[in-house]
């Protein structure tokens, strides 16, 4: 059984730092896709970054670019969110999600990922 577990959301101010943590067993890392998406209130789920298992390539969204990192460690099966100079926008909920997705376009998608984690709540205070 797939299992995602999402933890180190919480409550920062502007310009402040978090790092998620997304704790996966059930599959093997290598062939899989595995992503952050966050949804606010009111607005669509949107795709903020993705590391691809086989080649660990990653990709951002424009808004995210430079101020957050995404990585894993193997060892503890472990994806993680780095997300520095943090702001009001970026206030979600964040979900971790797994799937066997291969190419940019498709990477973006939420319907593309089989898998889901229940989320952590990130709030920026401005």
């Amino acid at each position: 059984e797939v299992q995602l577990v999402e933890s180190g959301g919480g409550l920062v101010q502007t310009g402040g730092s978090l790092r998620l943590s997304c704790a996966a067993s059930g599959f093997n890392f290598d062939d899989y896709a595995v992503a952050w998406f966050r949804q606010a209130p009111g607005k669509e789920r949107e795709g903020v970054s993705c590391i691809i298992g086989s080649d660990d390539s990653t990709y951002y969204v424009d808004s995210v670019k430079g101020r957050f990192t995404i990585s894993r460690d193997n060892a503890k099966i472990t994806v993680y969110l780095q997300m520095n100079n943090l702001k009001p926008e970026d206030s979600a909920t964040y979900y971790c999600v797994a799937g066997r997705v291969a190419g940019y376009f498709s990477i973006w998608s939420p319907y593309n990922y089989n898998y889901w984690g229940q989320g952590t709540q990130v709030t920026v205070s401005s």
